[in-house]
């Protein structure tokens, strides 16, 4: 078994705010996260694909492949954009750093299962100090 990550950046504006909650409350559980006129991210993105390498080509997967349905299917829906508004894939979710990675991997699961691959990570770097790890 060989593990590949691919890394991609993107910035995106969000807020953590809960709808049926006051402002005070928002305020109280998710603090600055809160602010009613958002604030952004310089986000890391980590997919990791695990299997075995294809005697053929020596790769487990082509990173160009990976790179692109990473891009189109994700970075290019949420670069520069508010993942509370303009996200097709966090509409009606709480746009915490833990949902988006789960969000992320509901999306490539199955596009790199085709490809003979098995997604293993989704990471997501929020600050240089904060990240989010999941494994489906």
């Amino acid at each position: 078994m060989i593990y590949i990550t691919r890394k991609e950046s993107f910035n995106a504006a969000h807020k953590l705010s809960r709808p049926d909650w006051s402002q005070d409350k928002n305020n109280e559980v998710y603090g600055k996260c809160a602010n009613p006129n958002w604030h952004g991210h310089n986000y890391q993105l980590y997919v990791t694909v695990k299997g075995e390498v294809n005697p053929e080509t020596g790769f487990l997967i082509d990173l160009k492949w990976l790179k692109e349905i990473i891009n189109v299917n994700v970075v290019d829906k949420i670069d520069h954009r508010n993942l509370n508004l303009d996200v097709d894939f966090m509409e009606g979710i709480l746009a915490s750093t833990e949902n988006l990675a789960i969000a992320i991997w509901n999306i490539l699961f199955p596009l790199i299962e085709q490809e003979g691959a098995i997604l293993h990570a989704i990471k997501i770097f929020e600050t240089e100090n904060n990240s989010v790890e999941y494994f489906g």
